[in-house]
């Protein structure tokens, strides 16, 4: 049996950075991963490949200098997948070094291997050789993230309707690919490889997609998805999905349209990956979806057994997940550090990017609270043009009476970087006057803010 102060089964952002938390403040603490490398699902299957993927696209394809060089650009022709996972495999590996890293150098010790509770204070860890280790704690803290659902209706036999861990299995391009869900997942996976010049259809049962995000940026995105080729179809369901005789998809819709494609790809929806734990034997429990429910210091209903991450739900983001697990840590040893985590900004790394923070439209016309809103166009800015884009919009949010920021929302190139200046604006509640009276470097994208601010100026006015 091996001792330990603190457990953390999941080595994704929030098990790494509770279990650096937790070793900085004396304790002894253990890490469990069911991988034979560390990272989660987030360095695995999730954030990093798929926003490694979407770099490696837009650079070797040439996609962000056609707006310079025209449509037909490409600067590598005939890309194929060995081209794109050679900076995937490369990337994974190096920061899968960098965590092992930083664990060992907080003395915290890594156990590879799936685990499972015994009792509410000890855990068995059985790695790939059939090896069983007892490990007992006084606290731990589940983040074992999520995986894809998978629908009992649909063939993901036939190895040609995948979920989003197997897309990055694939072994050559296909010249079609149908993408049945248009959250997050299913935008960003749609969006790249229709800028590798695949015929794309995204298929979704709801009117609008990404549907917390504003709907005139969301309307934005549909509209370049278009004028990209991409068929985007919204308020569709699917009713069928069969393989043919020709080893295609056929996708048959409610509405009775048809689409066939060489691939599937199903993004609709994500349950805990909580199968192995034996949660009972703690007294733990979960919803329907495995998912844990927690309370504001991140503790389930068992006091000394905590969670954080995809596993407890919205808003499943990489970025809120890692201070969830170190605010757990914190209250875990009493060094309570409370932050109800309120205006972080969500991003979407699709093509073209998108990124918000703070109320949209939407939501402040339900609440009757009067605004007014600026915009730039991200050309209209010298840095822009010299990037040659043609499309993208940032879009400031002010309250009408006291012209305070109530919402940052952007597309196009830098998006997700762009945010965090109005963020930080935000949060120390700056409002117009701050980009009205500031300076910007020129030439820069962030010189939109002072366009935007200026166009609500002027409306206000």
């Amino acid at each position: 049996m091996h001792n330990f102060d603190f457990i953390v089964i999941g080595s994704g952002p929030a098990g790494q950075k509770a279990a650096i938390q937790a070793a900085k403040l004396g304790k002894r603490v253990a890490v469990v991963d069911r991988r034979a490398a560390v990272g989660g699902v987030c360095l695995h299957t999730g954030t990093v490949p798929s926003k490694t993927l979407r770099e490696a696209v837009l650079y070797l394809s040439g996609y962000n200098q056609r707006g310079l060089y025209g449509e037909g650009y490409r600067l590598k022709e005939d890309l194929t997948i060995a081209d794109l996972k050679q900076r995937l495999n490369t990337t994974i590996q190096r920061e899968v070094e960098v965590i092992l890293s930083q664990l060992g150098r907080n003395g915290v010790t890594v156990y590879n291997g799936a685990a499972s509770f015994v009792d509410e204070h000890q855990i068995r860890v059985t790695d790939d050789k059939g090896k069983v280790t007892e490990l007992h704690a006084d606290f731990f803290l589940i983040a074992t993230g999520t995986h894809p659902s998978r629908p009992e209706s649909y063939p993901f036999a036939s190895g040609k309707v995948i979920d989003s861990d197997a897309i990055l299995e694939l072994t050559e391009l296909p010249r079609s690919l149908t993408v049945i869900g248009a959250g997050v997942i299913g935008v960003e996976y749609a969006s790249i490889f229709s800028a590798l010049d695949v015929e794309v259809n995204l298929i979704d049962g709801r009117d609008t997609l990404l549907g917390f995000m504003d709907r005139e940026l969301t309307d934005e995105l549909v509209h370049q998805f278009r004028e990209q080729g991409m068929v985007v179809r919204l308020g569709e369901n699917v009713a069928t999905m069969t393989e043919e005789s020709d080893g295609s998809i056929l996708t048959s819709l409610q509405s009775g349209k048809q689409v066939r494609s060489d691939i599937v790809l199903v993004a609709a929806g994500r349950s805990g990956s909580t199968k192995t734990l034996n949660l009972a034997a703690a007294g733990v429990e979960e919803t329907p979806r495995h998912l844990i429910e927690v309370n504001d210091y991140y503790q389930s209903n068992q006091p000394h057994i905590y969670a954080a991450g995809d596993i407890i739900g919205f808003p499943s983001l990489a970025s809120t997940s890692m201070e969830q697990g170190r605010q757990a840590a914190c209250h875990a040893f009493g060094q309570e550090n409370r932050n109800p985590l309120r205006n972080f900004p969500f991003g979407i790394y699709a093509v073209p990017e998108m990124s918000m923070v703070g109320a949209t439209e939407q939501e402040l016309t339900k609440k009757s609270i009067p605004y007014e809103v600026g915009v730039a166009r991200l050309r209209e800015t010298a840095r822009g043009q010299i990037m040659g884009l043609e499309h993208g919009v940032l879009k400031l949010i002010f309250g009408l009476e006291k012209r305070e920021l109530l919402g940052v929302h952007i597309i196009g190139e830098g998006a997700t970087e762009l945010v965090h200046i109005g963020q930080a604006a935000l949060v120390l509640n700056g409002g117009l006057d701050y980009f009205l009276n500031n300076v910007f470097n020129y030439p820069t994208l962030a010189e939109a803010y002072k366009i935007a601010a200026l166009d609500a100026w002027n409306r206000l006015s």
